[in-house]
């Protein structure tokens, strides 16, 4: 039987970088899987997440999380997805208009393979200058494997295999 789950995470083995960041409102708090905390930035649009991967991934969907209620002016309201090998490449791949979002946002990327990502905040609500981005998460294909306890051995020879007593 195959163990189904929604997609992979595919964020784990990248590395990420940010335009800018407050001090203690960095990388850790966009990836520690707590929506308590949150990246700022600290400068001049555009407010730049990359994720660069080792190898070319193939891209699923990318979930925010982000809040107006809590965030109010530094919750973006017009965000930028690109991708491409490199910094020097990249393309936009989609441009999204978010309506004060509160909660988690999931953009499909249609199967997207790219060797680097880059998540471009051009513009808040309220014409907010820096923003809060609380989580983001990155997910491949749907992983597929066998249950724990499933067998795929067919003949009784198989079967007498398929554990270690």
């Amino acid at each position: 039987m195959a163990m189904m789950r929604r997609h992979s995470v595919a964020g784990g083995d990248a590395v990420w970088t940010l335009s800018t960041a407050k001090p203690g409102n960095g990388v850790e708090q966009l990836r520690d899987n707590n929506t308590d905390t949150y990246w700022q930035s600290d400068g001049p649009q555009p407010h730049l997440v990359n994720i660069q991967f080792h190898k070319k991934v193939s891209i699923k969907e990318i979930a925010m999380y982000c809040d107006f209620k809590l965030d109010e002016s530094y919750t973006p309201s017009k965000i930028s997805i690109r991708a491409g090998t490199h910094f020097h490449d990249l393309q936009d791949v989609k441009e999204i208009n978010l309506e004060e979002p509160c909660g988690w946002l999931t953009v499909a990327m249609n199967s997207l393979r790219a060797f680097m990502i880059q998540i471009a905040v051009l513009a808040n609500h309220e014409n907010g200058r820096d923003s809060h981005i609380r989580q983001i998460k990155i997910y491949g294909p749907r992983l597929e494997g066998l249950e724990v306890g499933s067998s795929s051995f067919s003949t009784p020879e198989f079967s007498s295999y398929s554990s270690i007593r």
